[in-house]
């Protein structure tokens, strides 16, 4: 070893690794490194685990960010109404007074329209529900009766706590209305508007007191017409082109028996 020692010293370099023994040397054992890859390995898969927790988890607040959005986007209109969202009555305390509201289809099917209200002992609609076809339209009458003031004082700006809800729901062609269908299918129940009650004095002029009272004047003009039986449009004709008219047809039988009769006896 010293004479390694002095001809290092001579060449004037240091040889670091002949000043211990060669089996001092540090050598990394081969299980140190089976264990650093082991260690590596659970590195790798835990990250991987991780990242798809990470993906699962984003997938599912997505899911439920794209569902709460869903639900707080408004619902597409199945009726159009006249007025939008209030309903007008005239202020008359201690009496029954009427309001009017055009509901008319909008879709392209059959939709189902039914009313409900706040107050039922002291409000009604006329009708409280229906069927229209794609497009068709009606004027329906709503009935409250105001309450009179506590001073017997007239005040028409009184805001009334009653509300009125109009409800739709899509059905399969033309049908008999029956409220049963909406709790039957109450998935499906959209909620077209709520109505708010505004009074106006009917004895000062003004544009939404006028339309008001032709609406009401349509409504019962309506009404009217669907009291009144159908008129007969003429005879009926059968497949052939015959005219039937029993009546007729009876009448000229016994005429024809009578002809007879007096034939014989003379």
């Amino acid at each position: 070893m010293e004479v390694e020692t002095e001809k290092s010293g001579s060449d004037g370099k240091g040889w670091s690794f002949c000043r211990m023994p060669f089996w001092q040397t540090t050598h990394t054992p081969s299980s140190s490194s089976s264990s650093s890859m082991s260690y590596m390995h659970n590195v790798h898969q835990q990250s991987q685990n991780n990242a798809q927790s990470v993906d699962r988890s984003s997938h599912h607040s997505s899911t439920t960010v794209s569902s709460v959005a869903k639900s707080l986007l408004p619902t597409k209109r199945r009726l159009r109404l006249d007025p939008s969202n209030k309903l007008y009555f005239p202020y008359e305390p201690g009496k029954q007074v009427r309001s009017a509201i055009a509901i008319k289809n909008t879709c392209k099917s059959h939709v189902a329209f039914k009313f409900q209200t706040t107050a039922p002992k002291s409000c009604y609609m006329r009708p409280p529900g229906g069927i229209l076809a794609p497009g068709e339209s009606i004027i329906a009458t709503v009935f409250k009766f105001v309450e009179p003031p506590e001073n017997n004082e007239k005040s028409i700006d009184k805001k009334s706590k009653v509300k009125f809800k109009i409800m739709s729901l899509k059905v399969q062609g033309e049908m008999d209305y029956v409220p049963e269908m909406f709790d039957e299918q109450r998935d499906q129940v959209a909620i077209e508007q709520i109505l708010r009650v505004m009074f106006l004095d009917p004895e000062r002029p003004s544009p939404v007191l006028d339309k008001l009272k032709r609406m009401l004047a349509e409504a019962d003009a309506a009404l009217e017409a669907r009291k009144k039986p159908p008129e007969e449009k003429g005879p009926r004709v059968a497949g052939e082109g015959l005219v039937i008219d029993e009546w007729k047809e009876r009448r000229e039988r016994y005429l024809a028996q009578q002809q007879v009769q007096g034939v014989d006896s003379m």
